[in-house]
This record gives structure tokens, C-alpha cells and sequence, in this order.
């Protein structure tokens, strides 16, 4: 896996703290830095999401993604999934992540909260890389809602 991350930021730009990332399956992601009132010129227009923000969308998505897959193939009539996820990051740099809740809507038809509840556990204890490494720094809790289709 590769990824090439430019700063777009030089002199006339609209935002000095601007950075595009080119992935090795060819997409590309715009990041931006927050605002800095004290230095603007240290600082982004918050044009896209923060590079952090951008790691944690990332985690978001390999977990639910490892949650459908898992549903999927137990042969579940899973129809929607959603995760929403709260942070805490760590007062002085380095920034960690210190704390980070994944709160799943699963809805589908019949399927068994038992279900739920192990495709969320294998995903965090088994097959997740982003929220594996991220449980080295930050302690992770989940919790779901089912709704019935």
C-alpha cells in the first residue's frame, strides 16, 4: 500500500496549510489544517477534514466494513450499517487518540443481537488494522442499536 501526500499550501494559495493525499489504488483525498487566529499563515481555512479526522473516518470504515462482511457471510439479512465515533486526544503532542467510543446502527431483518455483538468483537479483536493500532494508544469501547427492517 503507498500514498503520496503534497502540501498545496504555497504563496497564493487559498489555504497555506492545504495537503492532498494520491493513493495507490488512485483516489485522492484533500485535508486541511484548522485556522490559526494568533498565525494565519501557520494555519488551514478549513476547507476539508483534518488529517486526524481523516484517521479516524478511516478507522470508522474498516470497522464497519468488517461488520457488514461478517453479517453477510453468517447468511444475516443485514440491510444498513452506520458508526458513529467519538474522540478524546491527549492535552500535549503527540496528539493521540486516548479514547475512542464506535456506536454501531445495524438494521437488517431478523438478525440476532448475538450477531451483532460478535461481528463488532471480531472486528476489534481480529481482523480491524485500524482500530487494532489505534487500541495501542487509545481505549476503545462499542456499543449498537438494531433496528429491525
Amino acid at each position: 500500500m503507498e500514498c503520496t501526500v503534497s502540501w498545496t499550501g504555497a504563496s497564493g494559495t487559498r489555504s497555506g496549510m492545504g495537503f492532498v493525499a494520491e493513493t495507490g489504488s488512485g483516489h485522492v483525498l484533500a485535508m486541511d489544517g484548522a485556522p490559526d487566529a494568533a498565525n494565519p499563515a501557520n494555519g488551514g481555512q478549513n476547507l476539508a477534514p483534518r488529517p486526524m479526522e481523516t484517521v479516524l473516518a478511516g478507522t470508522g470504515g474498516c470497522t464497519a466494513y468488517d461488520v457488514v462482511l461478517i453479517l453477510k457471510r453468517g447468511r444475516h439479512d443485514v440491510r444498513g450499517c452506520s458508526v458513529r465515533l467519538t474522540s478524546e486526544r491527549a492535552a500535549t503532542d503527540p496528539k493521540v487518540f486516548t479514547k475512542i467510543h464506535m456506536q454501531f446502527t445495524v438494521t437488517g431483518k431478523g438478525i440476532p443481537p448475538a450477531a451483532v455483538e460478535r461481528a463488532i468483537a471480531m472486528s476489534h479483536e481480529k481482523y480491524c488494522s485500524a482500530s487494532i493500532m489505534l487500541g495501542k494508544t487509545a481505549e476503545i469501547t462499542t456499543g449498537f442499536d438494531l433496528v429491525e427492517a
